[in-house]
């Protein structure tokens, strides 16, 4: 009989209770073992003890190194967060090898795309051929990302986005709900795209663009106004 493999999941709300179904949802995962959450981390410390959905919240992020043998997988990352997603895993203090790639049944993964480590894949995903997506980034119910496209490490990418052919998106980016990027546009790292935002030229690194087509906003991580 194949052990399960115990997985973790950074954060308790929102993305990461997607996760945690889709990983009830899978019957045979790409690693080849049963997954089963056995618990989730979170720095809040008022969530610390508590359960979700039945499944206890262990301790912080930086307790992750505790747990050897576990593997994990975060679900952190919103807009107001998405900058932080790198320096959250390295709090986490274990290796990228230890993090499991989810891909919800429901998706659709080309074969001849490239996964990285970490890496959340939750319902009606379509990820084409020759996709590039790096460690550690979560794509949301709906979306599609196009032949030869390439999502750099640590990206949130919502519910429902276009990424079209051979678009290239920076590391630490978060692409908002049905937003729509242009074949071959190149989106800086660190940029956000706004909700429903038409994609048509290159974004600038650290950088928020909104609207149809695309106008820039502000900067990434200033406050809004």
């Amino acid at each position: 009989m194949i052990k399960d493999l115990p997985v973790i999941v950074f954060g308790t709300a929102g993305n990461c209770i997607d996760i945690l179904e889709a990983i009830e949802d899978i019957e045979t995962p790409a690693e080849g073992r049963p997954l089963r959450c056995v618990g989730f981390l979170d720095d809040d410390p008022s969530r610390v003890g508590s359960s979700i959905m039945g499944i206890p919240v262990l301790g912080g992020i930086a307790d992750a190194r505790r747990y050897a043998g576990h593997a994990f997988i975060n679900g952190i990352g919103s807009p107001r967060s998405y900058l932080n997603r790198k320096s959250i895993i390295a709090r986490a203090g274990v290796r990228d090898e230890d993090f499991v790639n989810v891909l919800h049944p429901s998706s659709f993964v080309s074969r001849s795309a490239t996964l990285g480590h970490g890496i959340a894949v939750l319902p009606n995903v379509t990820v084409a051929s020759n996709a590039r997506i790096g460690d550690h980034v979560t794509i949301l119910p709906g979306t599609v990302v196009n032949h030869d496209a390439v999502l750099g490490p640590y990206c949130c990418i919502a519910s429902g986005v276009c990424v079209s052919g051979a678009v290239e998106v920076g590391s630490s980016c978060y692409l908002g709900s049905n937003c729509a990027i242009m074949e071959g546009v190149t989106i800086g790292e660190g940029s956000m795209i706004g909700m429903g935002a038409i994609v048509r030229r290159d974004v600038p690194p650290r950088t928020v663009v909104v609207g149809n087509p695309a106008r820039v906003l502000r900067m990434a991580g200033t406050e809004r106004r």
